[in-house]
């Protein structure tokens, strides 16, 4: 696409997001008994805010401009966080992970796949020179440590390297002789048709022939670099900013550095004084009418800046007579609410003239506001200095945050406070600690849409919950937080994840997809992976420290527990595997909003483990069923597909679809490699495939047997009660 048409997806989206928040101010501000209305009023709002995104993260992708970009950044980031608080509070209304909204997606004139979550591709983009040289790393750690082998190389042998100089030198001399043979035509050629001009005088045909033989090789010159860039960016060789912006990028920063001093030198002082002159009024003025001072804003809240910024008068009542101890009770829904602070953004870009843009450039006059902006920021800094020196009275207690020598301790701390962060990397690498996970992305977790979910629960039949429904999960809960770091902050925080189902439903392929995606370090807390490792107390507590350190500074990073019933038995088998019970609260407890890392575990036997801690550790918990028919109508033929095969009359998808009800999409897999080998491949021209070679393969397979889904059934709706009363954990259940 072109620049304009990523404009006015960018402007478009943006007046959609206008009109969505004006309709939220005018139906939020009048309560709602009804719950049926007040949840689709929320879904209503959640696909329209889904949609927007969608438009944001396409513009932000295409378009070249760095200033453009960087605005479009802070609306995308806000408008995923308005999804993540919609969720929260549609899952506080039905007291379930699952929504069934294909009735309002219908009103809409929508499909399913207008919610599907879009990754943003800025989370690898912007990061992705440190991926590849972090990856690097590992794989030489894990090369040298003998915990991965190389491919090894063939060697070739003297009559294959003789013969293949030969071949190549042959070509070169072939197109060398070619080269001047065409020379000497094209030679020829010029003499006869010098001579013939000389006799016959100019001809008006041939100045016009070679003028568009210069333009048409001028066009096609342009189209070809075109078609190889685009190349190069398919191949994943280069980025399509890195093309257009690198020089930009280089030239912006030198002017940002130039402009920024040169407006301190000038403006500082001036600055300074106003600040403080402001400061002073707004708070005596403020003692006049409240009779107290107001409380100063901490540097959390943006300090002094928040004094200066546009206000509502609501968010005026709530600055000066709001008591700081009911702060940390107000709920966390409008963290993401003034989207409309960035509207500045459309006034400055829509109407603009960009005819003589050619390049993208950045704007100098742009960088000049936003330097101003930093040095007000140092100014209020500096004003927060002052102030406190005049002993004015809004000052107050503040707790420092829980340190970490609470949580481990003291002598594992003072071993490790000298050791660099590659120390620690390399020795949790070579433990085994720190994994590789496997390239898997989210649109591979094959599944369908519940298109009965509605009709289902107006017959008083709870629907199971579809594979797509734990794909949009994962998105909101795992994937979307750890990829933005303005999102983990502000948004709903969730710092453990369960995911729970039987044998073969695609767990741990999850877990890997959610560091594909963000990028993110994966770390294995597993039983049976850290057993025998680092033994007793101190030395259980300095891995965990190890493994808090690392995820901190190398964010965003997960830290996996495989089969994380263990750690919660009910009864203690000989080999104790409940080393990290009672530390995982504390590990939990260390983490902050401003750390992106993510403690996902997974189980197949819930019913194994003690609930109560069990709730205690775990925020969400996602039931990940075994598929319907849609979803195995879908897998069978993309499996099959996937594994070289090709589907005509003869192979009934729908009967197999059908016979394999009970069955994971592990199973699916399995049986498709056993039918699948080398023989049967070469064999597929002359015999295609038919649904009876299935069967055999797929009668080997032990199904997950209704006793067992009954047992989990049971399981969730005893850790939902226990979730419920212990903790704001929320539950993904089905009935």
């Amino acid at each position: 696409f072109s620049i304009s048409t990523y404009n006015k997806i960018w402007t478009d989206a943006q007046k959609d997001l206008d009109i969505q928040l004006q309709m939220e101010r005018e139906q939020f501000l009048q309560p709602e008994k009804d719950r049926v209305k007040v949840f689709k009023m929320l879904a209503s709002s959640y696909i329209k805010y889904m949609r927007i995104f969608r438009n944001l993260e396409e513009a932000h992708d295409g378009l070249v401009h760095q200033q453009k970009r960087a605005a479009i950044r802070q609306v995308l980031d806000g408008v995923i966080g308005r999804i993540l608080e919609m969720k929260k509070e549609m899952v506080a209304l039905e007291n379930s992970e699952f929504h069934y909204i294909d009735n309002i997606l219908e009103d809409l004139k929508l499909l399913p796949v207008d919610i599907e979550i879009p990754i943003p591709r800025y989370f690898i983009k912007e990061n992705l020179e440190v991926l590849q040289q972090r990856e690097k790393m590992l794989d030489e750690i894990l090369c040298e440590a003998g915990l991965q082998t190389q491919i090894p190389v063939k060697a070739m042998t003297f009559e294959e390297a003789v013969k293949m100089i030969q071949v190549a030198e042959r070509a070169r001399q072939g197109r060398r002789r070619a080269v001047f043979m065409k020379q000497m035509y094209l030679e020829e050629k010029r003499k006869r048709q010098t001579k013939l001009q000389v006799q016959t005088g100019p001809n008006p045909d041939d100045a016009a022939t070679r003028i568009q033989k210069v333009w048409r090789g001028y066009i096609q010159r342009k189209k070809t670099e075109k078609m190889r860039e685009e190349e190069m960016i398919f191949l994943g060789m280069v980025s399509d900013a890195q093309i257009n912006a690198q020089q930009g990028e280089v030239h912006e920063r030198n002017e940002e550095v130039f402009i920024k001093d040169k407006l301190r030198e000038t403006e500082g002082l001036d600055i300074k004084e106003t600040l403080e002159d402001q400061i002073g009024q707004c708070f005596i003025e403020c003692r006049h009418i409240i009779g107290r001072f107001p409380d100063y804003p901490t540097k959390e809240a943006g300090g002094s800046a928040t004094i200066f910024s546009e206000k509502t008068p609501e968010q005026v009542l709530f600055f000066f007579f709001v008591p700081p101890e009911a702060v940390g009770e107000i709920d966390g829904f409008y963290n993401f609410f003034p989207l409309s602070s960035f509207f500045w953004i459309t006034a400055v870009w829509q109407n603009r003239d960009e005819g003589w843009d050619l390049l993208q450039d950045h704007d100098l006059e742009l960088i000049k506001e936003e330097k101003r902006e930093e040095d007000t920021n140092n100014v209020h800094c500096l004003c927060i200095f002052l102030c406190s020196c005049k002993n004015w009275p809004w000052h107050r207690p503040y707790l420092l945050p829980d340190s970490l020598l609470s949580v481990l301790c003291f002598n594992a701390f003072m071993f490790l406070v000298h050791r660099t962060i590659d120390s620690l990397y390399r020795e949790l690498v070579e433990e085994g600690v720190l994994i590789k996970p496997k390239t898997v992305y989210l649109s591979d977790y094959v599944g369908e849409y519940s298109y009965l979910g509605t009709t289902l629960r107006q017959v008083d039949i709870e629907p199971v919950p579809s594979l797509a429904d734990v794909r949009q999960l994962i998105a909101l809960y795992g994937i979307l937080p750890l990829g933005s770091q303005t999102v983990h902050e502000k948004a709903p925080l969730v710092k453990a994840l369960l995911l729970a189902g039987p044998a073969g439903v695609g767990k741990k392929m999850l877990v890997d997809a959610i560091c594909t995606e963000t990028g993110a370090n994966l770390f294995n807390l597993s039983a049976s992976n850290i057993a025998g490792k680092y033994p007793g107390k101190s030395g259980l507590q300095m891995m965990l420290h190890m493994v808090l350190k690392v995820a901190k500074q190398l964010q965003p990073s997960v830290v996996w527990i495989g089969e994380t019933e263990k750690t919660f038995y009910k009864s203690v088998p000989k080999i104790s595997p409940k080393r990290l019970e009672k530390i995982l609260p504390k590990f939990l407890k260390a983490l902050k909003a401003q750390d992106r890392v993510l403690l996902v575990g997974t189980t197949r036997r819930p019913f194994d483990a003690n609930l109560k801690p069990f709730c205690k550790v775990y925020q969400k918990i996602i039931m990940i069923p075994r598929p319907d028919y849609a979803s195995r109508f879908v897998l069978w033929k993309h499996i099959i597909q996937q594994n070289g095969g090709v589907i005509t009359n003869l192979l009934n998808i729908s009967c197999l679809a059908k016979v394999s009800d009970g069955f994971t999409q592990g199973h699916i897999v399995q049986v498709v490699r056993a039918v699948l080998s080398e023989l049967r491949l070469l064999q597929m021209p002359r015999k295609p495939l038919r649904t009876a070679e299935f069967m055999t393969p797929l009668a080997r397979q032990d199904p997950v047997y209704r006793e067992e889904e009954e047992t989990f059934k049971v399981t969730l709706r005893a850790m939902l009660t226990g979730c419920l009363s212990s903790s704001p954990a929320g539950l993904a259940v089905f009935s």
